[in-house]
Parts: C-alpha cells; structure tokens; sequence
C-alpha cells in the first residue's frame, strides 16, 4: 500500500489508508512491525490506518507491516506493507539580513558588480532552495543574478547628468510548496563622482 503523501502539519486521528483482505471469515487487523515511533493505529476490525500523533517529517518515509490474521486460528495470517511519506511544507519566507542596504557605485563603470545579496531560509530541500530577482527599480540599468543574488549596474553612471541615487528593490523567492514565498530588501544606489 502506498497511501498519499500526508502534510507534516497532519493532525492525530487522521485517516491512512484502509488495509482489506478477500477472506471468508472475519480477520483481526494488526501492526507488526516498522512503525518504531507508533505514528500509527488501525483498527482490528476495519483495518483502517489513523495517525496517532503528530508527524516529524524527518522521521519519514516510514513502511510499516499489518498483519491480518485468522480470527478462529492464529496460524493462519498474511502481512502487507504500507508505505508512508510526509510531504515538509514550506514554513518560512526567505529572510534577508538586513531590509535596507546602502551600497556605492562610481560613475563611468558599464556593467559592475555592485553588492552581494544573500537571504536566509529556515526551511530544507526545494523548500529553502532561493532565486533573486528584481522587484521594482530601473530594471534597464541594473540585473541581477538569479542564482548567487549578485546585483549589477548594466550601464555606466555620469555622476553630473544623472540622479546620484536609485532604489531597487530585491526578493529573495524560495521554490516551495503548495506555495512560494518572498523576502525583500530594498538596495539604495549612490553613485560617487
């Protein structure tokens, strides 16, 4: 058996799965082995898996036998396994170490790194896996690299003919699941004569 994945966030006494069996008489249901943190109960008679507790998700996949078993002679049984895994949900947004952040850029430099960006996530796997991006800003005159958070100038300054400083604002997006989620920080450009 391979139930659907259950949400880390899955309250006890939540339905699993139904174990059955083609059998004239009555059987009694049983876990036999596998389930070494007790996550689970079924019912004798129905052979209906429940949680019975709060899931770690760490502690995940588990695979577990059931046992039915003959209920006029004990030595006549059959076993299954039943496979459990526990999907972790993205809990937390991106955070980055400080939501404002003033950097310096020289005039007549094309194409310069200007500043490092680098947000946190508390969260494991694809859920704390960060892109950046530009959010708001003059996107004409400066990028971003998506994968490292490195922001560029993509034309060069004349301290004299131009505003001498620009905002852009930075997200940090996780690929998370069921949703994505953001953190921001605003870059403030001063470019220097």
């Amino acid at each position: 058996y391979q139930p659907a994945p259950l949400s880390e966030k899955t309250l006890p006494d939540t339905f699993v799965v139904e174990i059955s069996v083609l059998y004239k008489v009555s059987v009694l249901y049983s876990i036999v082995s596998g389930d070494t943190n007790e996550y689970f109960i079924i019912d004798s008679s129905t052979g209906i898996v429940r949680t019975r507790k709060n899931l770690q998700v760490e502690d995940f996949p588990v695979i577990f036998n059931v046992r039915a078993t003959d209920t006029s002679d004990a030595s006549i049984f059959n076993e299954v396994s039943v496979n459990v895994e526990v999907i972790d949900e993205n809990d937390f947004p991106p955070v980055f170490p400080s939501s404002l952040l003033e950097a310096t850029l020289e005039e007549n430099l094309s194409a310069a790194q200007i500043v490092q960006l680098q947000a946190h996530d508390n969260d494991t796997g694809r859920n704390g896996f960060l892109t950046y991006g530009i959010l708001s800003g003059d996107e004409l005159k400066f990028s971003i690299d998506e994968a490292t958070g490195i922001l560029y100038s993509t034309v060069a300054f004349d301290y004299e003919e131009e505003p001498t400083e620009y905002q852009v604002v930075i997200y940090a997006e996780d690929d998370g699941i069921p949703e994505k989620k953001r953190g921001y920080c605003t870059v403030v450009i001063k470019i220097t004569d």
